[in-house]
């Protein structure tokens, strides 16, 4: 085969008016624009009809890379193959692997959410962005689906459940499963990875302090609360307890003088508290809406809660247990302790810090100054998570889904 083109041709070859072509041999030649464009192609026969092939524009394929191309273009017409619908079909299976790369777990998961959860109330709508964003996308967001393994998913959920919140571990692989399962029937993967997954995980056990963590049931019992027309104390504590979640005694022993409601705060004395150190409650403005109602009824005593039998005794816990119960909620579904638990699963499932969540349960630190250093350190983000807990609640309050 007799070369006819050189470098130094192919560099001095200059425009002409009309479209020309320097031809290399064996079907090669390069083809030189009126706009002094030059493109490398060949022409070759396959199965009887004339065609040809773009081979690439120089000087980004040399004279060297385009005769490569050639022979090979010659190779794959010996196997009877034609090379330019090769290099179509090698374009289109490029094409097909970059949409592939594309839809990872967290562009898919975005999509569903964006078109599945339309009808959904906003405070459902708000966890279940927050459960994405905060619990699954960080660990498996960057995965295309057609490359993630269940074991993925399992490695993701698991960060819940390795700190004890296995409904959350199990409500994080439902959510991941309803991906998957859109990401299978709109294309973007064969199978739904995550099929089954939920059995992998340990059974959710019933713990002596039942509480309701499920969302939609949050907003039913804070309706619930809401019209129970008991005593009023009762009644006010119930309504406050889910925003602040601290234990029963340190609500039900609060006194006005630990109040400082024009600096939305209460500090509730060491004394009452059960590792004996000062504790501060950050207060939404729902709160000290509350509290400001409240001081109608009891602010000219010493106690927040007075038992109806007696001003100078708060209100008790069976008191505001059997408020519970009179709501209809059995000893197996709710418990005063259970907003505690309501609060810390569905504060985690929204991925806020767990030394903050803990910060504000008052669960007790080993390293006494170190405790007291994290409970200043973390006080603007305390007050932060606080009132969008708060306002999140009145999401689920107001939904009625």
């Amino acid at each position: 085969m007799r070369a006819n083109l050189t470098d130094t041709a192919i560099k001095n070859a200059k425009p002409r008016s009309k479209a020309y072509k320097l031809s290399d041999g064996g079907g090669l030649y390069l083809e030189v624009s009126p706009a002094g464009g030059k493109l490398w192609r060949l022409k070759y026969r396959f199965q009887g009809k004339e065609k040809r092939l773009a081979i690439g524009v120089y000087p980004s394929i040399g004279l060297k890379e385009a005769r490569a191309r050639r022979d090979e273009a010659k190779e794959r017409l010996a196997d009877d193959i034609d090379p330019s619908a090769a290099k179509k079909e090698a374009r289109k299976i490029a094409a097909a692997l970059e949409r592939e790369e594309a839809a990872t777990f967290e562009a898919v998961g975005r999509e569903w959410y964006a078109k599945k959860t339309i009808a959904l109330s906003p405070g459902h709508q708000k966890a279940l962005l927050s459960r994405l964003e905060n619990q699954l996308f960080p660990y498996i967001g960057g995965i295309p689906l057609s490359r993630l393994e269940p074991a993925d998913i399992l490695s993701a959920v698991r960060h819940a459940e390795k700190r004890g919140f296995i409904e959350a571990a199990r409500r994080l692989a439902q959510l991941a499963g309803q991906v998957c399962r859109y990401a299978r029937l709109v294309g973007y993967a064969k199978y739904d990875v995550a099929a089954g997954l939920v059995e992998a995980l340990p059974p959710v056990q019933t713990e002596h302090h039942a509480a309701i963590t499920n969302p939609i049931e949050v907003g039913c019992l804070l309706r619930s609360i809401d019209e129970y027309k008991g005593d009023v104390s009762i009644s006010y504590a119930l309504r406050i307890l889910p925003y602040v979640f601290v234990r029963s005694r340190e609500i039900r022993g609060a006194e006005w003088v630990e109040f400082d409601l024009a600096a939305a705060e209460w500090v509730i004395p060491g004394v009452r508290m059960k590792m004996k150190r000062p504790h501060v409650v950050p207060l939404a403005r729902q709160v000290v809406g509350l509290f400001t109602a409240l001081r109608e009824y009891s602010g000219a005593g010493q106690l927040v809660f007075p038992s109806p039998f007696s001003a100078t005794r708060c209100i008790s816990d069976m008191g505001l247990l059997n408020a519970l119960r009179r709501m209809g909620y059995s000893k197996g579904e709710m418990t005063i302790h259970g907003f505690r638990s309501m609060a810390s699963t569905l504060l985690n499932e929204q991925g806020y810090r767990p030394d903050v969540i803990e910060a504000q349960l008052a669960h007790g630190e080993k390293n006494t100054i170190r405790g007291a250093y994290n409970r200043a350190e973390y006080m603007p983000e305390r007050r932060a998570m606080m009132q969008t807990w708060a306002d999140y609640l009145d999401g689920l309050r107001a939904a009625k889904d």
